[in-house]
């Protein structure tokens, strides 16, 4: 097996999705996929977009030029994101910051997840919204997860391994439903969410979010999200910094910025 194949394998399997599967978001046979994975045939260039798009990676993490970040969930707090070294990325989350992740996220699919536009593409702008909302309007973090930028948008690179062991511990479940063309991935929650971990501030600015884009297709929000200035000012691949929101323009600001607030006290 080619390290390509053996790529594909390890991001197929870690998505959940069998040869099965795959085949059919590729648009080809089981067998095919079963040769492409053992190295014995070659994925074509349109091939290798379409299995970046489908195993939320880049091109390159697929053919071993880059490696994908490696989440780990901590015990206790503790620091955010570390980089160890490029392309390497190692995500090392706090233990409430899962906590409030997972709250969140129940919350949304309580409030939203039903709605027949609610797949993975629009489900990651709700967060990065309400994360980026959040830290401008108030300087604090609400999540706090760790945004990447890539040609779809804003991604949040915890939310794969969150979700795994959400569904390992019969929080959620994770199922693919036609949509229109496409194969939509939906996340159907399993319990209702802890309210007492997020406060009214933090409720009533998710709330927000929610009426203001979840009615939004995954291609409205997504090209909503690439005209916001932290997406603009990070390059293909790199972290979004959370301090670019206080750049942001008119349309997109969700803070009342004062003449008080550039006086010298």
């Amino acid at each position: 097996m080619t390290n390509i194949g053996r790529n594909i394998k390890k991001l197929r399997e870690k998505e959940g999705l069998t040869q099965e599967d795959l085949a059919r978001i590729l648009g080809i046979s089981r067998p095919a996929v079963t040769s492409i994975e053992s190295g014995r045939r070659r994925v074509a260039a349109d091939e290798l977009v379409r299995l970046a798009k489908a195993l939320r990676v880049t091109t390159d993490q697929i053919l071993g030029l880059a490696s994908a970040p490696e989440v780990v969930f901590q015990a206790k707090t503790g620091v955010g994101v570390v980089r160890e070294s490029k392309p390497a990325m190692r995500i090392s989350v706090p233990q409430k910051n899962v906590g409030k992740f997972k709250e969140v996220l129940l919350y949304i699919l309580a409030r939203v997840g039903a709605k027949p536009n609610m797949g993975e593409t629009v489900l990651y702008k709700l967060l990065y919204f309400i994360d980026f909302d959040y830290y401008e309007k108030y300087e604090e973090q609400l999540i706090g997860a760790t945004y990447q930028r890539n040609r779809f948008g804003p991604t949040p690179m915890e939310f794969g391994a969150l979700v795994e062991a959400m569904e390992k511990g019969g929080e959620l479940v994770r199922v693919a439903r036609p949509y229109f063309d496409f194969e939509q991935k939906k996340y159907l929650p399993l319990r209702d969410p802890d309210l007492s971990k997020l406060n009214a501030r933090e409720l009533d600015l998710i709330n927000e979010v929610l009426h203001r884009l979840s009615d939004m297709s995954a291609r409205q929000i997504s090209e909503h999200s690439h005209k916001d200035v932290p997406w603009l000012t990070t390059s293909d691949g790199e972290v979004i910094p959370y301090e670019a929101v206080f750049y942001r323009t008119p349309e997109y600001s969700v803070r009342a910025y004062g003449d008080d607030e550039d006086e010298v006290s």
